[in-house]
């Protein structure tokens, strides 16, 4: 829960430098908590920084780009993208960059997800000028030769291998894929292998072309002056131009126009299957059917598209498994939505972990999937709850990884169950008041860590044009109720579920049975 929801802003006229950028001071709360300010540039970057004193400064670039809003011609190119930052740009090679980074004496990274594409820097405050200096060049001016870009593919080619390799690391992903079946959310967050072979220098740099827009970038930063941060900005990304989006995009058998750049031009160009490959083939031929002239998605398309759940149930079978994977997961509320910190406290009701902890109180152990799951069938090794949160969706579930001997057939009654509990039984007092002070407690102490506190920032003004603070989000948590939760419980797994019904996806040596027995038998979804 790191993104923001709705407060008043103060507007507060400044002198600056940059006559025409909207400058914007947030603080719901000034005794409490330091002030946040938003300036938007003329180009409408939005520039954000919070005050947080300390020894180290953190800047991040945070894009509204991602998997979500690939084209099928463009599908894995923002897995690449992540591993082909601060390689050789128009300005210096790849060896000039590594060696200007390793002078910052800190940490820089880039990282891509669903929604977000993220460049990060933690540094010394002298050394802001430097950092923001090299995540601007690795942005605007990089060259993706060919060299660095088939050492990358390859680089990914083994990262995907590696990932397939761990259930708990494929699963999730293929949930998404089940969940969202060609569309959005369920486009792959790893590049498909079949399209490495496919993806080169000018694939990259359509996708940056197309998405790294002015108007979709928020520059946050903690630990230097606002103004200070406003200025470097203005010099480092202040010739990005915002150009009207486009509408249309060429079709697949005419010469594909390259989108009009926002950036300033470089003065150099470049020049046996897997079990991910099988197990995503036959998924993205069913899901995501290959396009043609007629169904290939404009600009406006790919950046309006609302996620669809589709749900569905899926086996996958695994001989070669001891243990049997079962994920069960329902359609729930965007970060919009009050609802979400309902959704997130019953989360942290069920809470949940491996058989094995070296937890105690205050770390989950009294959760419900603890104590009622993992406490009582030595059988089980894995049961916890999970809550992916969008922006204009969330996939909130539970998932249970079960020994050989585990009586079959008991693992998806087991997880329906504590569901049922929370839909016809009211919550102890004590048990909601626990969970809700886990709840806030995370939240905080999370934020103790400068670059998470950045990124929080950064990814709050990207999605809500402000900052949420703690005090804010704790008071809705705190208003939460009995009635609140049981409600969101039928919204989420009880009778206003979804029309498309869950999202059940198992690897193993045998599936789970008749699920639609089991969710009648405990009164979940639409009866």
């Amino acid at each position: 829960m790191k993104r923001a929801f709705h407060q008043n802003v103060r507007r507060v006229r400044i002198p600056s430098k940059l006559p025409s950028c909207r400058r914007t001071i947030v603080n719901p709360a000034a005794d409490k908590e330091p002030l946040a300010e938003v300036t938007t540039l003329p180009n409408n970057i939005r520039v954000a920084t919070d005050l947080m004193p300390g020894h180290f400064s953190s800047v991040g670039v945070y894009i509204d780009a991602g998997s979500r809003f690939e084209a099928p011609h463009l599908s894995g190119s923002s897995h690449i993208i992540d591993r082909m930052a601060f390689k050789s740009t128009s300005n210096q090679s790849s060896d000039d960059l590594s060696a200007m980074m390793n002078s910052l004496g800190g940490q820089i990274q880039c990282s891509s997800s669903r929604e977000t594409i993220i460049y990060q820097s933690s540094h010394f405050h002298s050394s802001t000028p430097l950092a923001l200096s090299l995540l601007s060049d690795t942005i605007k001016n990089s060259l993706y030769l060919e060299q660095e870009v088939e050492m990358q593919k390859e680089a990914a080619a083994y990262e995907i291998r590696e990932i397939t390799a761990k259930p708990e690391l494929i699963l999730p992903e293929l949930l998404h894929q089940l969940a969202y079946q060609g569309n959005t959310l369920g486009n792959p967050l790893l590049c498909p292998e079949e399209r490495l072979p496919l993806i080169n220098g000018d694939t990259l740099r359509e996708f940056v072309n197309t998405w790294y827009r002015p108007e979709r970038i928020v520059i946050a930063g903690a630990g230097m002056p606002h103004q200070q941060l406003v200025e470097l900005v203005d010099k480092y990304f202040g010739d990005m131009k915002y150009i009207p989006p486009p509408t249309v995009q060429p079709s697949l058998n005419s010469t594909r126009q390259q989108p009009t750049s926002h950036l300033v031009p470089p003065t150099m160009q470049s020049q046996s299957p897997s079990l991910y490959k099988s197990l995503t083939t036959a998924a993205n031929s069913l899901f995501n059917p290959s396009p043609t002239p007629s169904t290939l998605p404009s600009f406006a398309e790919l950046a309006t598209a609302k996620a669809k759940y589709t749900g569905g149930h899926q086996f996958i079978y695994r001989p070669d498994l001891d243990m049997t994977h079962l994920y069960l997961a329902f359609d729930g509320v965007s970060i919009y939505d009050d609802d979400v910190y309902g959704l997130a406290i019953i989360q942290i009701l069920l809470g949940g972990g491996g058989s094995f902890s070296a937890g105690g109180p205050g770390k989950g152990m009294y959760s419900r999937l603890y104590t009622y799951v993992l406490n009582h069938y030595s059988s089980i090794d894995h049961c916890a709850s999970f809550h992916h949160i969008y922006t204009d969706t969330s996939l909130f579930g539970l998932n249970l990884v079960a020994h050989p001997h585990h009586q079959h057939g008991l693992s998806l009654p087991l997880l329906a169950h504590q569901l049922s509990l929370l839909l016809y039984h009211p919550i102890p007092e004590t048990e909601l008041n626990r969970a809700k002070n886990q709840l806030m407690s995370s939240l905080v102490m999370a934020l103790e860590s400068r670059a998470i506190e950045v990124e929080d920032l950064g990814r709050q003004v990207l999605v809500h044009g402000r900052k949420v603070t703690v005090q804010e989000m704790s008071e809705k948590i705190s208003k939460v109720t009995n009635d609140d939760l049981r409600r969101i419980g039928k919204r989420v797994f009880g009778e206003g579920m979804h029309e498309r019904g869950p999202t059940i996806l198992v690897m193993g040596k045998k599936d789970i049975g008749d699920w639609q027995a089991v969710f009648r038998k405990y009164g979940l979804g639409r009866l």
